[in-house]
């Protein structure tokens, strides 16, 4: 099997991969350019001489800018963890597209919010600002991925979906290097810490005008009983017309889970919590989905994001232009793996193998760079003229394999997981709690991360590399392969009776079967006669 090879769960027409599915994907996708940027560049902002100058950072002590630096990055967290939840109520009343554009657009508030701070004002406006910045990049988080999933076309869903980390990686790359490029062309601006908060502004401001031109979900409308819009959106999406056996074959699979959802209660509000606090299965898949989250935190990814310079600096690397420029580098190697992760690896190789070699490969590197910073202890024994050792370039070596073997594994595969484990009924709910508990992992991260490279020292490396390999065996024993099953029968692969490693063979096996006999059936008309008596009756 090639590369580029598509896995069809049955025959799709050619049509089914049009501009319209990854244009549709792209927009919605570049919510995560605001996540991305938003996470990436307040770290390198609030090491700029001009920022520290004009909120005297000078004259505190170092446990008190640890304090202010770790306020005003985990603040953002903390409204993104509130905003993932919110989005519940959101998308169940508004869909996925309109709720887009309400979070967009609070965002764009608390962006603007933060541009009235200053020296005499004081960091208030900052702190007011990420909280309402948090609160639209968490409901985005949560909205992004369901709306793709749903539109994506089963072969090339974890392609689409990871189209969202990609955004992410985008903005991550332009807030590195943004301050770099203020320290180089503007050193002595007392403003310039300004601009990057500035920049802000434009993707959200983008994302808000794509949600206009973007069509809604046509599984959402189907439950709010908007029949008629959603086959007609489906057919746009999917560039056939509505009597194609595909698109059959789609709106039936559709029907059916709609019909199992109405025979479990009903499409209320609450009806997901009441499944959830009914079900065994549905809240194993919960702490399945949450604990991904956890793992994916607690490798280190946004202690580096968030705290670059103190990390760089505990390897050896002094000098503010060059811990910028060595950070910029990193979200280069970042976003250059995660394009290799959207184009060769998800959809051929599969979500299980990532996982484990990125966590293995990337515990392994930190372990060696945690144990060149113990023995060597570069901080209190630095070259003449802040160059590297020999030993110090192994490290800087070692972290950017770790940040290869992390950015196409870990980064957008826990994304990539959530988005499509769930069944409708509780998907929007799923999504919530999933991207709640990103955000709760990564406020823990990044509120005290400054105090553990304080008292830790080199065992944070340590650290950190043990729960990547833990992570390592929580995938193996416990999360089945997704890739390439259809939304409507992914439940199958979480009946506890099936191994995580042997769950898609069998699926698969049973669904090459079952499509066989439901093709059968809709080329002689009796499925589909079928399907509009259980319509009509629901």
């Amino acid at each position: 099997m090639g590369l580029f090879t598509k896995v069809e769960d049955r025959p799709t027409p050619s049509n089914v991969y049009n501009w319209r599915v990854y244009l549709y994907s792209a927009v919605i996708g570049s919510a995560a350019v605001m996540i991305g940027y938003d996470s990436a560049f307040i770290g390198t902002t609030i090491a700029l001489p001009s920022f520290k100058n004009e909120f005297s950072f000078g004259k505190l002590s170092t446990s008190q800018v640890n304090l202010l630096s770790a306020n005003i990055v985990s603040c953002y967290q903390a409204g993104a963890f509130f905003g993932a939840l919110f989005a519940y109520a959101a998308a169940y009343s508004l869909g996925r597209i309109r709720g887009l554009a309400v979070f967009s657009a609070i965002f764009v508030l608390g962006s603007g919010l933060m541009l009235a701070a200053n020296g005499a004002r004081g960091l208030g406006p900052i702190y007011a600002g990420r909280v309402l910045a948090g609160i639209g990049v968490g409901g985005c988080s949560n909205l992004a991925p369901i709306y793709i999933s749903e539109i994506a076309p089963p072969a090339i869903r974890g392609r689409l979906v990871a189209m969202f980390e990609m955004g992410w990686q985008v903005g991550g790359l332009v807030g590195f290097w943004i301050n770099y490029g203020i320290n180089i062309n503007m050193p002595k601006n007392p403003n310039g810490w300004l601009i990057p908060f500035a920049v802000q502004l434009i993707p959200s401001g983008l994302l808000l005008v794509g949600c206009l031109l973007v069509k809604e979900s046509p599984r959402w409308l189907m439950t709010k009983g908007k029949r008629p819009q959603a086959i007609k959106n489906l057919c746009f999406i999917r560039n056939l017309p509505e009597d194609d056996l595909y698109i059959k074959e789609e709106l039936y699979a559709i029907d059916e889970n709609i019909e199992r959802q109405m025979a479990a209660g009903g499409l209320g509000f609450w009806q997901p919590f009441k499944l959830l606090a009914s079900s065994r299965s549905i809240q194993w898949r919960f702490f399945l989905g949450g604990s991904l989250f956890f793992w994916q935190n607690t490798s280190g990814i946004n202690a580096i994001n968030y705290y670059s310079p103190t990390v760089f600096k505990s390897i050896g690397i002094t000098g503010t232009n060059t811990s910028l420029f060595t950070t910029g580098l990193f979200g280069v190697v970042k976003t250059v793996f995660t394009m290799v992760y959207l184009i060769f690896l998800i959809d051929q190789y599969g979500r299980r193998k990532l996982l484990m070699i990125g966590a293995i490969g990337g515990g392994a590197c930190l372990w060696y760079v945690g144990g060149y910073i113990a023995v060597a202890n570069p901080a209190k024994h630095a070259t003449a003229g802040g160059q590297l050792s020999s030993g110090g370039i192994s490290a800087v070596f070692f972290f950017y394999l770790w940040t290869a073997f992390y950015s196409p594994t870990w980064n957008p595969t826990p994304w990539v997981l959530n988005s499509e484990m769930f069944d409708q009924n509780v998907r929007t709910l799923a999504q919530a709690f999933a991207a709640a508990n990103n955000w709760f992992w990564n406020f823990l991260v990044a509120r005290f991360t400054p105090q553990m490279f304080q008292t830790m020292g080199y065992g944070v490396y340590f650290f950190f590399a043990s729960l990547m390999f833990l992570g390592a065996a929580f995938v193996y024993f416990l999360i089945p392969e997704t890739k390439n099953i259809p939304l409507e029968a992914v439940d199958r692969l979480f009946d506890r009776k099936l191994k995580a490693s042997q769950a898609h063979r069998i699926v698969w096996a049973e669904l090459e079967q079952e499509e066989e006999a439901l093709r059968a059936g809709l080329e002689s008309g009796s499925v589909e006669k079928e399907a509009v008596m259980q319509v009509e009756e629901v």
